[in-house]
């Protein structure tokens, strides 16, 4: 018995055929772009009124039901051109063109309807976004109620081996997430090494706590309350700072904080006579915080109280340090000194490529000098960090080699160490395997 096939003229089948992978790569390049797409950049494009931008996000807030829809319209065409290329090629050539139909479809779609979209969707996600948002929010409202019954399915067969669409949790959290984000940028030379620092920084006042960027106590410049008042004063005209704690009895027992504008304006009360002045009746109150408090908090803190200066304690209430408002911007913007700042240079890179370093240095600035990657869970500074690893305090000559570095300690003060010469390690080239005895390669 005769098969009926479908006969039509050449051209036209073949501008059907165009037309659906026409239709397919629309498809594609869609799904590709919209995946790609940058969602910042969207909605700070929806924010100027950019109605193609408020559509993309609006696709995006629904993404399963985007993708469906780009995955039925996409293999509803492929299967509808298959089979029409093939009832032609058969109608052409007989049961052969059953093969050919099959290589050539197969051909056509990989090169034209995938590779092709795909490959120019990705390297333009936005603009793509941008130019198939219309389009596709209408592929999206004709697949909608197909998409949803295609979800109710995939929901019931996919429940017995424990997957629950819908609620998956990401894997990092925002933060993590922007701060990846701004890793690649910079490594893709999007972002700059000192913009990307600062936003680290930024994301990190959440994670640092204030006994990690504060002034310990045995850096701490303070003044003797029992000093006579001239002698006070000379103390305050020659320290760099405008804040001076005041102790009485042991340098632990803080008992108020001297401003110097403070000490200047009751000096000029007086008629500049220092004698006259009662320096513990201009001290500022003291204000402590705990030392587990976190940068952001206390960078809160400072910003609610309107103040640039508190002193840290332990949990026993014990004075640990202080910590200022310029210590938290430091960790965002990077060191900043003015005029009256003391110049020291703890970080003194060498010629041979090795850094010498202040055993006081934070492991956090010397990653930011030199653009390392020390961990900084387990010690604050590079002396802490070296203790650490070398379970226990180190003479001066040791040397260790931990996270890709030489760790050699230059001096030590007791029981502190005072200076090191940090050497990055280059990894040694691995050498083949030396061949078995008796092989042609080996030695005779």
């Amino acid at each position: 018995m005769p098969e009926d096939h479908l006969s039509l003229d050449p051209w036209l089948a073949a501008a059907a055929i165009a037309l659906a992978l026409l239709l397919m790569a629309a498809f594609a390049a869609a799904e590709t772009a919209f995946t790609a797409a940058s969602r910042a950049r969207m909605l700070s494009l929806e924010e100027t009124g950019d109605r193609r931008a408020r559509e993309v996000n609006r696709l995006l807030g629904r993404r399963g039901r985007f993708i469906g829809a780009m995955l039925i319209g996409f293999n509803l065409v492929a299967v509808g051109a298959s089979a029409f290329a093939t009832s032609v090629m058969v109608g052409l050539v007989g049961r052969e063109g059953v093969i050919y139909a099959t290589l050539g479809m197969a051909l056509l779609v990989i090169v034209f309807a995938v590779v092709m979209p795909k490959t120019a969707a990705i390297a333009a996600p936005d603009r793509t976004a941008l130019a198939l948002a219309r389009p596709v929010s209408w592929a999206v409202t004709l697949f909608g109620p197909l998409t949803q019954l295609i979800e109710v399915i995939a929901r019931v067969l996919l429940r017995p081996f424990g997957m629950r669409l819908g609620e998956a949790l990401p894997v990092l959290s925002a933060s993590e997430e922007l701060r990846g984000q701004v890793a690649l940028l910079h490594r893709e030379g999007g972002v700059a090494k000192v913009e990307r620092d600062m936003l680290g920084g930024l994301l990190d006042l959440e994670e640092l706590t204030v006994s990690e960027v504060m002034v310990h106590r045995t850096k701490m410049r303070t003044i003797n309350a029992d000093l006579s008042s001239e002698e006070i004063v000379r103390e305050v005209l020659v320290s760099p700072y405008t804040r001076m704690p005041l102790w009485r009895g042991s340098q632990e027992n803080i008992i108020g904080v001297l401003h110097a504008k403070d000490l200047l304006r009751a000096l000029d009360a007086v008629g500049g006579d220092a004698g006259r002045l009662t320096v513990e009746t201009i001290a500022l109150e003291s204000w402590y915080v705990p030392d587990t408090t976190s940068l952001r908090d206390q960078l809160k803190a400072f910003l609610l109280k309107k103040t640039h200066f508190a002193l840290v304690v332990d949990e026993y209430g014990e004075t640990q340090g202080l910590v200022t408002l310029e210590d938290i911007l430091e960790e965002i913007v990077g060191d900043i000194r003015d005029e009256h700042d003391l110049s020291v240079q703890g970080v003194r890179p060498q010629r041979n490529g090795s850094v010498n370093v202040d055993g006081s240095v934070p492991i956090r600035d010397l990653n930011r000098a030199m653009d390392w990657d020390l961990p900084d869970e387990e010690a604050t500074t590079i002396a802490g960090l070296v203790i650490h690893e070398a379970q226990a305090i180190p003479d001066a000559g040791q040397a260790f080699t931990f996270h890709g570095f030489r760790f050699q300690v230059l001096r030590k003060s007791r029981n502190r160490i005072t200076a090191l010469r940090i050497t990055p390690v280059v990894p040694a080239p691995e050498t083949p395997d030396p061949p078995p005895p008796g092989s042609p390669a080996s030695p005779r």
